[in-house]
């Protein structure tokens, strides 16, 4: 769907480029989904060849509270590990819901997914995309 409709401007050149990783993660406590979290940065560090990873978290965060504490804890693990500026997180959840708005709004559906899961991507590259937006 995102591809098909182009919702993301970077998604269809990685999908049939095939630099996608898939992480699949077992866990439901938070530590080891932090864990895992940080396994695929260094993931990231090691393989060039893969452009973005999705870990994907099919048992756990259904609330949506507490994935966002997921998100806020996975975003200052980013800066404590020295990823600040290296990677970059996206967050997609089934009841995504942006601040400030309605649980049915339409804008709401651009980071829902059918399960909750972190996208990592390689910051530096995001801005040198194809229709990337200008950083200030």
């Amino acid at each position: 769907m995102v591809v098909g409709c182009n919702f993301c401007p970077f998604a269809a050149r990685e999908v049939k480029a095939g630099s996608i990783h898939y992480q699949v993660e077992d866990a439901t406590e938070l530590s080891y989904s932090l864990q895992a979290f940080l396994q695929e940065c260094t993931r990231l560090d090691e393989e060039e060849a893969i452009e973005t990873t999705l870990l994907i978290f099919p048992d756990a965060f259904q609330r949506f509270e507490d994935y966002l504490d997921l998100v806020a804890l996975a975003e200052k693990l980013l800066k404590k590990s020295g990823y600040e500026g290296v990677y970059q997180v996206a967050s997609f959840h089934p009841l995504y819901r942006f601040a400030k708005t309605a649980a049915d709004d339409p804008e709401n559906y651009t980071n829902r997914s059918i399960y909750p899961m972190l996208h990592l991507l390689r910051e530096e590259r995001i801005e040198k995309s194809p229709g990337a937006i200008p950083q200030p």
